[in-house]
């Protein structure tokens, strides 16, 4: 029994609690505007005619500080320029947007891929799956993130896309939390009716899976998708900042930050500016999440419903059978 897409009134009314939440509209512009950013790096750079791998030199003064106010800022420097190198700094951050919203979306998805599928066939199936898996999830939620990343950046030979290294080690530490989260709520759908009516059918597992218990728990995939983003964009800044991360030349907040460590008496303007485009990015995602989950939290649904049958007693009670539903949880 497959369950049938929502209709066009419910997705309006997620759609309408949403843009009701200002704090979910401000974290949503935030995220446009960094993923924005990313997307534009090169139109910038080009306007600008500044590349965040050009040293310029002429930009510092004899300590190798960024001459003029602000840490350089100007017309052409919009940010102004990195100590030392004289590089800009707005280059700087506009092609750092692109690694973080790379490593951080796709260590997301290979945390969300793995841990919905451990979590899936240990809630489904349970018995020895359910205890192998659950164990391997305590193993990995035990196991010290920071210190294998870092014995394994010195280890992993350098031809290794460093990209791609953190993504995979990011993405697979992160997937025990969304596992637990999909287990329970399996555990708890395949209880219900319109679960047993479709094995009663003779329908496969499979197949039961996909048609019944995944559309109900999308609504959560989508929510923890989310607010798991700003911590793999966090993980993947703090391992820069310990200088396990991208490579130099790359661009990356994280390692900017570190940099700027040194220099903050001098030009705070080299600090402030990676740690607000961190800051701001990672607010964004949290605050969108948040409102996100309370517009798809099916509790305010229900209220709401409870709500409008209370105003209309005389209309005719509706049915809560899941079966009659169309297999919605």
């Amino acid at each position: 029994m497959a369950q049938a897409p929502p209709p066009r009134g419910q997705r309006i009314t997620v759609w309408t609690r949403l843009r009701r939440s200002r704090p979910a509209m401000i974290g949503l512009a935030l995220v446009v505007f960094f993923v924005a950013l990313a997307a534009l790096a090169p139109a910038f750079s080009a306007i600008t005619g500044n590349s965040p791998y050009a040293y310029n030199p002429d930009a510092l003064g004899p300590d190798t500080a960024p001459t003029g106010p602000l840490g350089g800022v100007s017309a052409q420097h919009w940010f102004g320029v990195e100590p030392r190198t004289g590089r800009d700094l707005f280059a700087i951050v506009s092609y750092g947007a692109q690694v973080s919203l790379l490593i951080g979306l796709a260590s997301t998805a290979v945390s969300i891929m793995v841990g919905v599928a451990v979590g899936l066939i240990a809630g489904f199936y349970g018995g020895v799956a359910d205890r192998l898996l659950s164990r391997l999830t305590d193993i990995i939620f035990g196991f010290p993130f920071l210190i294998f990343a870092i014995a394994l950046s010195a280890t992993v030979p350098a031809s290794v896309p460093r990209p791609l290294l953190l993504i995979l080690v990011i993405g697979f530490f992160g997937w025990p939390s969304i596992a637990r989260v999909v287990r329970s709520e399996t555990l708890s759908l395949r209880e219900r009716g319109f679960v047993r009516a479709a094995a009663a059918q003779g329908i496969g597992s499979s197949r039961i899976i996909i048609r019944e218990i995944i559309p109900n728990i999308l609504a959560t995939i989508i929510v923890f998708t989310t607010v798991s983003i700003p911590g793999k964009i966090g993980a993947e800044a703090a391992l820069s900042f310990l200088g396990v991360g991208v490579n130099p030349p790359t661009p990356s907040w994280g390692r900017s930050i570190s940099d700027a460590i040194s220099w903050v008496q001098v030009d705070p303007m080299y600090l402030i500016f990676p740690g607000m485009a961190l800051f701001l990015v990672t607010l964004g995602f949290n605050m969108f999440g948040d409102g996100l989950r309370d517009a798809l939290d099916p509790s305010e649904a229900e209220a709401s419903t409870t709500t409008s049958t209370e105003a209309a007693p005389a209309a005719a009670p509706v049915s809560t059978d899941p079966l009659s539903a169309g297999g919605q949880a």
